[in-house]
């Protein structure tokens, strides 16, 4: 078991945040446009994947520093910090399929659907916020 250490922490959220700061001048552009600029849509994958990313470490490493075993996937991730209080087991079960998106832009699964990614942006801003405040104040 390794010591909680905020500081990481803390600089994986800063990504999170930036990542969602980033993305909000993406979001405000119609779908139609968004689908016509490959340097936005390249930017909007990249971004999620990264913020997305960020979460998974933080769960990990927060999973782990309290002594239990790392988790078998990513989604199982955000289901064991819901089970350990950081954040609400239901909020937990509403991040965790974002898993899903990294992966599918990870390793190109299938055609990567603009309108998928596009509205993943909105899931993100929603869902993502909420998740870096419950993250600090468990380790405040």
């Amino acid at each position: 078991m390794s010591p909680l250490d905020k500081a990481i922490i803390r600089k994986k959220l800063s990504v999170i945040v930036g990542a969602l700061k980033a993305l909000e001048l993406i979001r405000s552009m119609p779908l139609e446009d968004y689908r016509r600029d490959v340097y936005k849509r390249k930017a909007a994958e990249r971004l999620l994947q990264e913020l997305i990313e960020a979460a998974i470490d933080i769960n990990t490493h927060i999973i782990t520093s309290s002594g239990h075993t790392p988790p078998d996937d990513y989604y199982e991730s955000f289901i064991k910090i819901g089970e350990l209080g950081v954040i609400e087991i239901q909020f937990a079960e509403k991040l965790a399929p974002s898993t899903g998106l990294r992966s599918r832009l990870v390793h190109e699964y299938d055609d990567i659907q603009d309108s998928i990614v596009y509205d993943s942006i909105s899931f993100a801003e929603n869902l993502y916020p909420k998740y870096v405040q419950a993250v600090e104040r468990y380790i405040s």
